[in-house]
């Protein structure tokens, strides 16, 4: 494993000094060279605690940092052959750009027309080529980013970590930037380890995803893994938009499990991660876009009635809320037509797409 973080733990003096708090518990993940591992989670749930971790800006109260095989908790940032691109970029003011991207080359005292040659491509690569020049403030600031990146870059460092980098732009130029990063990434072939808390930044970027909570790793997957299969009712609430119906399970039947949903009993794909018994209860799990309207009952497997509490308009698609039973469900329809909106207070029925129901403990 090119980078392996072993049971690490982070544990701070509360603010009134009354006690401890546990910011990162128990962390344990490999990453593999050249891999992009996002780190994702709400504020306060361990993710940029584990990078400082990881940069050597904290040391752990517990656990290991190994990277090569070598453990690497007591050297100072400067010697971990990392680099790090800061939300708030961080680049010097009163440098041009090529004086910011040459300023770590310059402290290790290379010479400098191997500083000129290594600017140079770093400049190419992140599209600053001509602004070399340039003062920052004469920047904007998606070019200021590119600088940070160019900086981080050029000194050729064996792990590349992003603390939430892309948070201070517009969100055209986040779309933007986030597929750069990726672009860049994978033309090195860097290691890198991101931190955001923004899911679509998250799916988009990362080989790996580390969902995490209350400084714990809740699940570790591909994109497709975290939003179709997670293993408890925060991930998947947290990744994408969820709907939750309580329901009681029947049984097994091949590799259906049988459940009763409201009046009806219905089939949902089994779940290998959990071993459901008789009669427990459990909660189902239903993605807005598994979700069909219809002005009509539709004949469908699976179909629940249901009235429009809400209705939003989107231009690609249309977002509505709708009360089936006491339960306020989200659903989404892409490129409708004026005829297919749905007013409010509108009855409408829901179908619901079996093939991508997912099933849950009722304590997940």
């Amino acid at each position: 494993m090119f980078l392996q973080l072993d049971n690490l733990s982070k544990v701070f003096v509360s603010r009134d000094g009354s006690g401890e708090v546990r910011a990162v518990d128990d962390v344990s993940l490999g990453i593999e060279q050249g891999e992009f591992v996002t780190l994702l989670g709400p504020s306060g749930c361990g993710k940029t605690t584990t990078l400082r971790l990881i940069a050597g800006f904290e040391f752990p109260t517990e656990g290991r940092i190994l990277l090569e095989g070598q453990e690497i908790n007591n050297l100072p940032p400067n010697r971990r052959n990392m680099a790090m691109v800061f939300q708030s970029y961080a680049i010097f003011p009163h440098l041009s750009v090529f004086d910011n991207i040459a300023y770590g080359l310059k402290i290790k005292k290379l010479p400098s027309q191997e500083i000129r040659s290594k600017v140079a491509q770093a400049l190419e690569m992140t599209e600053l080529t001509g602004l070399e020049n340039r003062a920052p403030n004469q920047l904007s600031g998606g070019q200021q980013q590119r600088v940070a990146l160019a900086r981080a870059l050029v000194m050729e460092p064996k792990v590349l970590l992003f603390d939430e980098p892309l948070s201070n732009l517009d969100a055209k130029l986040r779309v933007q930037m986030r597929s750069e990063i990726r672009r860049i990434q994978q033309e090195l072939g860097i290691t890198s380890v991101y931190v955001t808390h923004d899911q679509d930044e998250a799916m988009v970027l990362s080989d790996k995803i580390v969902v995490m909570d209350q400084g714990r790793i809740q699940q570790v997957g591909t994109a497709f893994q975290i939003y179709r299969q997670p293993v408890n009712r925060f991930v998947a609430d947290f990744i994408g938009q969820a709907n939750f119906l309580p329901v009681t399970v029947l049984g097994q039947e091949g590799d259906q499990w049988q459940v009763r949903l409201m009046d009806q009993v219905i089939s949902v794909p089994h779940v290998a991660e959990y071993a459901f018994q008789p009669n427990q209860e459990a909660t189902l799990l239903v993605r807005p876009e598994s979700i069909r309207l219809h002005p009509q009952a539709s004949g469908g497997p699976i179909t629940l009635p249901g009235r429009v509490h809400r209705t939003a308009y989107l231009g690609s698609l249309a977002e509505y809320d709708i009360d089936v039973a006491g339960h306020l469900m989200g659903a989404v329809v892409y490129n409708p037509g004026e005829e297919d909106l749905y007013p409010v207070d509108s009855t409408v029925y829901l179908e619901l797409i079996s093939d991508n129901l997912y099933l849950l403990p009722e304590t997940g």
